[in-house]
């Protein structure tokens, strides 16, 4: 009856907004509708599946009634047929309710930065960071998010040693980030004559991009460098100063852009990393003691971890994490991802109940 008495809340309380929402008195307080809008699309969900509950809670009572009555025996069989689907139907709904009552990530709806960075092996890792950014860049045209590129550290023989760019969209660190972690390629490269296997790894961070008022930035904390952004030579190289550089001095955190003709431009997007990578290191500092108590499989900060293993001669790709194979590594390299997300988003879903009933 408890979960009974907090969704009637709920539900009064989605009227109540449903009714200010009406009220002429606001209609000119644009700040307020916005508020009271996503407020209420945020119950909104809840309320569906609490008026879906309780039809079916009527109808198992009066199946109950019919059988119990026992005046019509084709009746009640159909009433006992009936009343089994509506039980399963039942469990179903509370474990969707009670996963829709849990507190929300407060940065699942924000846009990202991420960064990939080439590991262990060479130049095969640098190819294996490429391929990766191809990924997901290509996972983010089928989402038509917009991608911005901050920093690009190309080999120049088609490799990345390095790549930083945001990533904007609808709830687009909901789905990227259980992406951050260490991934490992096992492959034949191109260049090994024998035919042998070889491991390399990349890592990837996906960080909440933050905005101004969640971090305050010293403009005394921070060593700003101009430099000429680098090029294959020719008519590439720029041959002005605008690329930046930004030192924060207090955390040691280095970030450059270079990708812009602007210095403004580049100042801009150099900030805005510098933004995530302090807000993503606050995250986790007031995270740390949760932790310690209960490590999560899926929301494991940690880019130590070995999160997933892309396997070529066998066209495998593995998710440590979960135990998740899938025999279609060609089509999650064109940017097929999304089962991927999706088994790791119920595997959030299920931890996350079973912490909260055990708590």
């Amino acid at each position: 009856m408890e979960l009974i008495e907090q969704l009637k809340k709920i539900k009064d309380k989605f009227e109540r907004i449903n009714q200010q929402l009406s009220d002429p008195a606001y209609l000119n307080d644009r700040d307020k509708i916005v508020s009271l809008s996503r407020e209420r699309s945020e119950l909104e969900g809840i309320v569906r599946a609490y008026v879906e509950y309780e039809q079916i809670l009527n109808n198992i009572d009066g199946n109950k009634e019919i059988i119990e009555a026992g005046l019509d025996k084709e009746l009640a069989n159909m009433a006992e047929t009936e009343l089994s689907e509506l039980e399963s139907r039942k469990i179903s709904l509370e474990e969707g309710i009670k996963y829709l009552l849990l507190p929300k990530d407060p940065n699942d709806k924000k846009d990202v930065i991420m960064e990939i960075r080439a590991g262990t092996g060479g130049e095969e890792a640098a190819l294996f960071a490429g391929d990766l950014f191809r990924m997901y860049t290509r996972y983010a045209e089928k989402k038509s998010w917009k991608i911005e590129l901050i920093d690009l550290n190309d080999t120049g023989r088609g490799g990345i040693k390095e790549a930083v760019f945001s990533v904007s969209g609808d709830n687009v660190f909901s789905e990227l980030k259980f992406e951050s972690g260490v991934h490992r390629v096992q492959r034949v490269p191109e260049t090994e004559a024998n035919g042998r296997v070889h491991t390399s790894a990349a890592s990837v961070a996906v960080l909440p991009e933050a905005e101004d008022v969640q971090i305050d930035i010293s403009p005394n904390d921070l060593r700003i460098d101009i430099f000429r952004s680098g090029g294959a030579g020719g008519q590439n190289v720029n041959k002005v100063e605008t690329a930046v550089r930004i030192i924060h001095l207090p955390t040691g955190i280095v970030v450059q852009c270079q990708d812009e003709r602007s210095q403004l431009k580049n100042r801009q997007k150099a900030m805005k990393v510098l933004r995530a990578r302090l807000y993503d290191a606050k995250l986790k500092e007031q995270n740390a003691e949760i932790s310690a108590q209960r490590k999560s499989m899926v929301r494991s900060g940690d880019r130590s971890d070995k999160i997933r293993t892309y396997n070529y001669p066998q066209n495998r790709v593995t998710d440590h994490r979960i135990g998740l194979t899938l025999y279609n590594l060609s089509n999650i390299m064109e940017g097929d991802i999304s089962e991927l997300i999706e088994q790791l988003k119920i595997a959030d879903r299920t931890e996350k109940l079973q912490a909260s009933a055990e708590v």
